[in-house]
This record gives C-alpha cells, sequence and structure tokens, in this order.
C-alpha cells in the first residue's frame, strides 16, 4: 500500500499543475510535515517545458502558503497557547512531526526577531511553518501579518521556482528530485548565513545606538 501511495505521488509530480501547487503549500503552511520543494520545483520544471506559466506557479504556491499560514494563525490567535500546547504534545501533534520545543522554538525566534518574523521566517527551515502561531498567539495584526507573510512566501517560492526553472535545462526529469535536494541544501545553509549577518548588524546597529543615548 506504502508503495502505491509512493507511486501515485510519483505520479501527481510529474503531472503537477495549478492545483496540486496551491494544495501542497497550504499544507506545507500548515502543522502538516509536507516540504515545499517537492511541490514548487516540478512546476517551475513543468514552466520551462512550455506547460505551465511560471508567474502563475509563484502566485499558486504563495496563495497556498498565505491560506496555510492564515489557518495557523487563527487556530493560535482563538485557541491559545494551552490548546496549542496541548495538541502539540499530542498523538497527533506527534503525527505531524510536532511537539512543544518546536512551538517554543518559533515563538522565542518571534520574540527576538519582533512582527518582522513573520517575514524572515518564512526563509528558516522548521521556523517557517511555525512562525504563523506565535503570530496568532501574540495577536499580531491580521493585515501586517498577512503582508510579512506574503512577502516572506514570496521570496521563498521565487527560490524555489528559480532551481526547477533552471534545472529543466540541466537534468531529466527522473534527476529532477535529487539535483533540487543538492540546491535546496546550498541555498538553505546561504540564507540562513544572510539572515545571521543580518541580525549581527542590528544588534551592532542597537548596540552603538544605546551607548549613544546614554553619552
Amino acid at each position: 500500500m506504502f508503495e502505491q501511495f509512493l507511486s501515485y505521488i510519483g505520479s501527481l509530480l510529474s503531472n503537477i499543475g495549478y492545483p496540486e501547487v496551491f494544495v501542497g503549500m497550504l499544507l506545507e503552511s500548515t502543522v502538516i510535515p509536507v516540504p515545499s520543494e517537492i511541490f514548487v520545483p516540478p512546476a517551475a520544471y513543468q514552466a520551462a517545458a512550455g506547460t505551465l506559466n511560471i508567474w502563475l506557479v509563484i502566485f499558486y504556491a504563495t496563495l497556498g502558503a498565505d491560506c496555510g499560514a492564515v489557518i495557523n494563525y487563527a487556530a493560535a490567535y482563538y485557541l491559545g497557547r494551552p490548546i496549542i500546547y496541548s495538541f502539540a504534545n499530542s498523538r497527533w501533534g506527534k503525527l505531524c512531526l510536532l511537539n512543544q520545543d518546536k512551538i517554543e522554538k518559533a515563538e522565542r525566534y518571534f520574540d527576538e526577531h519582533g512582527v518582522v518574523a513573520t517575514l524572515t521566517g518564512r526563509l528558516v527551515p522548521v521556523i517557517r511553518q511555525l512562525i504563523s502561531v506565535p503570530a496568532g498567539l501574540a495577536k499580531m495584526n491580521f493585515w501586517r501579518f498577512l503582508l510579512y507573510t506574503t512577502l516572506g512566501a514570496g521570496l521563498w517560492n521565487c527560490v524555489l521556482a528559480a532551481i526547477g526553472y533552471h534545472l529543466h535545462s540541466v537534468v531529466p526529469a527522473d534527476q529532477l528530485d535529487a539535483k533540487v535536494a543538492e540546491y535546496y541544501n546550498v541555498i538553505k545553509y546561504g540564507i540562513l548565513a544572510v539572515l545571521l549577518l543580518v541580525a549581527v548588524y542590528f544588534a551592532v546597529k542597537k548596540f552603538y545606538k544605546k551607548n549613544a543615548s546614554e553619552a
């Protein structure tokens, strides 16, 4: 049965269209552990072949990500921390690869970076799927949340789409998954390095500003 499921997923991705991109990215932005790299790069690969439009791939991927993020935001906003933690520690939460530590890690990231974390957090592995939860718990303004989420998700989807589009001229379809994983790891660490440099820049700027005000 599991082999049949894998065969179905393989068939789905080889004939991927806009609905699959939308649904896949919606699920990826909720607590369901679906990696975005299995949807956007194959769709962009198809776009490079002329069967899809690359801009519509990015649009539907970002729309799906927004919808999934809003689900997380609304659940956290209205249910509150005790219920969110209870779910994360439950059997269903574990099936979604969740636990309280992951939720708390996302909350710490949000606390350290402020509301802009909903933008930068979309670029950070693991944090990306959960950053909407602390935004909801903190009752962040919805429209600001949606704006930052759209910008962050859109940027991430552009990166994934660029990989898939480029790889159409580099590898055959049956080697796409392995090559995407190779590119994904390089880009993931590159993005983390950039975010670290940005964090250091703002920390140093804040330090000098504080010293100047005290002087």
